[in-house]
């Protein structure tokens, strides 16, 4: 048998260290997210390229998540994470050397890894940290860092292209800095996999295969459809921002474009721990009424061509987005086994960032073929359909099967 898992450290810095390489990884996803308009500018490419290059981030989570998701659980936490910072660092390179879109396609590709990587890994190692009374504090730390990094990231790119020098050089130098500071806060953060199973392990490269327990599934299905819905919402607001502030509003300031995505993503985090304190039956309703506003918001922004719109859609659609996001994890805390419960998380994942590359595409194909605004406001309509259609399937009385299960608040 395994032997147990090493005492927690008392003291925060191992905890510490292992948010900051959680927030580095995702905050170098983000890091592109404002200077769209300067590689497109640069290397001269179309909308459509930009969101393809975008989708190719969310596609690459995607087959980290199926091929690597559980591999923190058999080769140890540590190596996962501090290879996820090796490709966020490798991407950072290939970004700032960049003289042409395929350097860009790569480190689109490198960062999503990266990010699955990290995602589970990262989490898993905070909960193992934390001793069982501070398992929702530690929850939250990881919310924290996958959010604030995604939301930081474009903020913080923002603000040095519009204020400071080498505007697609400087963000990267700086990622790479924090990249590094945080592989050696990894010195610090214990192995907390046993060696009995990492040595009993064998790395294997195979997808692994999207399971959802039955007893789930119809609240499953709901939750994982709103929440890629919002997430869809959320990568167009990535992909083409500063796009529609440059074009449509004649406002080319790299820091606002920061400012719009950043709000979506901390939003998303605030509505995740809405979910916790919101009433089962009530979360998901909210969250559909909530993405059909700010589908309205944002449709608004771009017949209006006003900027309040679009920043108050951005937020709307973030709390509806993690409000989903919650509901979804809650159910598959409270109704699946703990021997299942990392299928089927990365099968909820896979569904969300699936929901956040094809759309975006589609969305750079209406912009090709009608202009930004009609393509935007076709994609909010249709937004606002599937968050009916999904409420549309709340409003019956459910069956037994398709309750969500009651979740306690240390579980969520």
């Amino acid at each position: 048998m395994p032997s147990a898992p090493p005492r927690r450290p008392r003291g925060p810095l191992a905890p510490a260290a292992v948010a900051l390489a959680f927030w580095v990884t995702m905050a170098g996803t983000t890091v592109p997210t404002p200077l769209y308009p300067l590689y497109q500018h640069a290397f001269g490419f179309s909308t459509f390229t930009v969101t393809v290059v975008f989708a190719l981030y969310a596609l690459g989570v995607v087959a980290g998540l199926l091929a690597l998701g559980g591999l923190s659980d058999r080769i140890g936490r540590r190596p996962v994470l501090l290879t996820a910072l090796l490709l966020a660092a490798a991407a950072a390179g290939l970004f700032e050397a960049a003289d042409s879109l395929p350097w860009l396609l790569a480190a689109r590709v490198l960062s999503g890894f990266g990010a699955a990587l990290v995602t589970g890994a990262a989490t898993a190692a905070l909960l193992d940290l934390a001793p069982p009374e501070r398992r929702l504090r530690a929850q939250t730390l990881a919310l924290a860092a996958n959010m604030g990094g995604l939301a930081g990231g474009t903020l913080f790119a923002g603000i040095l292209a519009e204020w400071a020098g080498s505007p697609l050089r400087l963000p990267w130098t700086v990622t790479l800095v924090l990249t590094a500071a945080a592989a050696l806060g990894l010195l610090a953060v214990p192995e907390t996999v046993p060696a009995e199973v990492r040595a009993a392990s064998r790395f294997r490269l195979r997808l692994q295969p999207l399971h959802v327990p039955p007893a789930i599934r119809p609240a499953f299905l709901r939750a994982a459809l709103a929440g890629g819905a919002g997430f869809a919402v959320t990568g167009v607001l990535t992909a083409v921002s500063g796009l529609f502030l440059a074009t449509v509003l004649d406002l080319h300031h790299h820091a606002l474009t920061g400012l719009v995505v950043a709000l979506a993503f901390l939003s998303i985090a605030v509505g995740q721990l809405l979910a916790r304190v919101l009433p089962p039956a009530r979360a998901l309703p909210s969250a559909c009424a909530g993405l059909v506003l700010a589908a309205a918001l944002v449709a608004g922004a771009l017949i209006g061509g006003t900027l309040p719109p679009l920043l108050l859609g951005a937020c709307v659609n973030g709390l509806a987005t993690g409000t989903a996001i919650g509901t979804g994890l809650g159910a598959i805390n409270g109704g699946v086994a703990p021997q299942q419960r990392g299928e089927t998380v990365s099968a909820f994942f896979a569904i969300l960032f699936t929901m956040l590359s094809l759309p975006v595409i589609g969305v750079g194909v209406l912009v090709r073929a009608t202009g930004l605004r009609t393509g935007g406001v076709v994609f909010s309509t249709a937004i606002a359909l599937l968050a009916l259609v999904i409420a549309a399937g709340l409003v019956r009385r459910p069956r037994a099967a398709d309750r969500v299960p009651a979740v306690r608040p240390e579980e969520a």
